[in-house]
């Protein structure tokens, strides 16, 4: 079966390329496709001016339909995100590693981390843009993606209002737990506990970043090389802050919150645990930050931001 694909593959490959070359070409309709060159991080990219058949494959797709634009494949994190459940109900789900798929989609813009594989073939299929995760803070990267899609005044509007928003609800929460009370994120991943810094999704940027809410020392030590930091359930405590928010994913082994060490810190014994559901908040694009602010707010204050 690899034979008989294979040459089909690179025909469909090559009819793709010669139909996508230059600043305009023909679509079904007959109408005109302008296209702009956009200074991504790895060099100019022509892309189109008024995408409509979008692909990612990594983080991003969250931030491409905040700004309207229409999705056709994105990756298996983004489908399983359950608020994105019903947004994504009829976007295909895709990898770097399957290209006939991408084909058939027949993307204009290919959007992904840098670490997608097939690099060369997707640029083939349509111009494609990847991003170093981390590279530029969270909402430069949602200007950045604004930019990419021929709407960075839309992005920049939504930074803006977002921030004035998050930092509001902060002033909030410090007011009713005390300016110097602490916050730690932990969460059980692939039989693993992490401990998370301000800048690993998971909520940390708004806590941290925009509601200005202190982290453990003992975790700023430790998370300040990746960002995150692995430790065992015995140690916990040590890393926990005067408030818990674990991020707990049904699917994963969630037994340490059943150990008497986890029973003892003093966060659990004063009922200052706020449990979250970890495959709605393992982003930090727009939708996912308004998810996040929401439950955030509710969880300390009582209340929707």
């Amino acid at each position: 079966m690899k034979k008989v694909w294979l040459p089909l593959t690179v025909a469909l490959l090559m009819l793709i390329t010669a139909c996508g070359n230059g600043k305009s070409g023909s679509k079904p309709n007959g109408a005109k496709s302008e296209t702009f060159t956009y200074e991504s991080q790895n060099g100019p990219v022509e892309v189109p001016a008024d995408p409509k058949r979008v692909v990612v494959l990594s983080s991003f797709a969250g931030n491409v339909m905040a700004l309207g634009v229409n999705l056709v494949g994105v990756d298996s994190w983004s489908k399983m995100n359950p608020q994105f459940e019903s947004k994504l109900k009829d976007v295909a789900e895709v990898s770097d590693e399957n290209i006939e798929k991408i084909i058939e989609l027949n993307p204009d813009l290919i959007i992904g981390l840098d670490n997608v594989k097939n690099v060369d073939k997707l640029k083939r299929i349509a111009p494609t843009v990847v991003y170093t995760y981390g590279k530029v803070d969270y909402l430069t990267q949602q200007i950045e993606i604004g930019k990419l899609l021929n709407k960075e005044k839309e992005a920049r509007a939504w930074v803006d209002d977002f921030r004035s928003r998050a930092g509001k609800a902060g002033d909030e929460i410090r007011a009713k737990i005390g300016e110097d009370a602490t916050v730690s994120v932990v969460e059980s991943f692939e039989k693993q506990l992490y401990v998370y810094g301000d800048h690993w999704a998971r909520g940390t940027e708004i806590l941290y970043q925009e509601m200005k809410l202190k982290m453990p020392e003992k975790v700023k030590e430790m998370v300040e090389k990746d960002g995150y930091y692995a430790l065992s359930s015995e140690v916990l405590p040590e890393y926990a802050g005067d408030y818990l928010i674990v991020c707990k994913n049904p699917d994963a082994d969630n037994s340490f919150m059943s150990t008497e060490t986890y029973k003892n810190i003093p966060a659990v014994k004063n009922n200052r645990v706020f449990e979250v559901n970890a495959k709605a908040f393992y982003f930090n694009d727009p939708l996912t930050l308004e998810y996040q602010l929401e439950v955030l707010t509710d969880k300390f204050l009582g209340k929707a931001s």
